[in-house]
């Protein structure tokens, strides 16, 4: 294994705890899966990781990160699965913008991120859709969130 490749598998357990333990509850359940969700200003990410996975560290540009799991039998781990992912974001002013999502696999690991442009105190109302595969009804659900780049 490469340095770089040694870099990138120490870096994404990292940017998915980071992900995740900071919104550790956001999740939505639907029959057979759980949805999970986070997103953090790019300046919370140490700037290896963001060389690596081509994020913009800045306060001023956000990250959404997206986990489709399919529920698995009780004792056992769920297991990610690939997605189509939509994205929509709407702000308080009504402009609205739809995010281009990039797969991320690592291991079992399955994740997909998006960054973008956000203002301080910009509240932003994101629409998901995401279709696991080999399934036909999209998992719909949206969630609100602040952002303080100051």
């Amino acid at each position: 294994m490469n340095d770089k490749a040694i870099k990138k598998w120490v870096l994404l357990p990292l940017l998915t705890l980071i992900a995740f333990t900071a919104n550790a509850n956001n999740g939505y359940n639907f029959d057979e899966y759980v949805v999970y969700y986070s997103t953090f200003t790019a300046d919370n990410l140490p700037a290896e990781m963001t060389k690596n996975y081509g994020i913009t560290r800045s306060k001023n540009r956000a990250v959404l990160n997206i986990s489709v799991q399919k529920k698995a039998v009780p004792g056992k781990m769920a297991v990610p699965v690939n997605a189509k992912i939509k994205v929509k974001l709407k702000n308080l002013v009504g402009q609205q913008k739809e995010l281009r999502l990039r797969q991320i696999k690592e291991g079992d690991a399955i994740y997909y991120i998006s960054e973008f442009r956000v203002s301080h105190k910009e509240l932003i109302t994101f629409t998901i859709e995401a279709l696991p595969d080999g399934t036909d009804k999209p998992l719909e659900f949206s969630f609100k969130q602040q952002f303080y780049t100051n």
